[in-house]
């Protein structure tokens, strides 16, 4: 694995642990929160943002408007099994959900999924740190790259490794102040 594929990975694995951060709910409405939901439609899952318009027309309501009409039920159906935890309300034409206020020990434990997404990026950056660290000591040991070589890109992967750590714990950081002021 070279450095600047080792960079585009870790770029990828932040915005994938961004992605895991916008799924948790703040108390304020977020069209993000519906991201995972997967409707039974016509025999397939489908991601719900595929079927319906999602708005936000007020910051503790969420808007779903199905394209096609004849899918209100199955989609209000894939909203309520889903893990989001809001009930949809349903008025023929479209489903709402209310985003109710936190409470205190649904904070602590939005904040703890939170930390764990931010732990699974930081597992998934040191992975790929390892994988490109033994491309360069098998290039090294077959005699590729010269021994200074090898540690030139050796620190350099480090500080790669170090920057994109960085940016997660910024994230984290973020989302911890978003979940507990509201």
């Amino acid at each position: 694995m070279k450095l600047a594929e080792a960079e585009s990975t870790m770029q990828k694995t932040v915005e994938s642990t961004q992605r895991a951060f916008n799924t948790i709910r703040t108390g304020r409405a977020n069209s993000s929160l519906l991201d995972k939901v997967l409707v039974d439609y016509y025999g397939s899952p489908t991601p719900l943002k595929s079927l319906a318009n999602i708005s936000t027309p007020d910051a503790t309501t969420i808007l779903v408007q199905p394209y096609d009409k004849s899918s209100l039920n199955i989609v209000e159906k894939a909203i309520s099994l889903s893990d989001v935890g809001l009930t949809p309300n349903n008025d023929g034409s479209v489903i709402r959900l209310n985003i109710p206020p936190l409470t205190s020990d649904r904070r602590k434990e939005f904040v703890k999924l939170a930390a764990k997404y931010a732990e699974e990026g930081r597992v998934a950056i040191r992975n790929i740190r390892r994988e490109a660290l033994d491309t360069i000591r098998k290039q090294e040991k077959a005699s590729e790259v010269s021994e200074d070589e090898a540690k030139d890109q050796q620190d350099k992967l480090q500080k790669l490794t170090d920057k994109y750590t960085a940016k997660i714990n910024e994230l984290l950081a973020e989302k911890e102040k978003d979940i507990s002021t509201v």
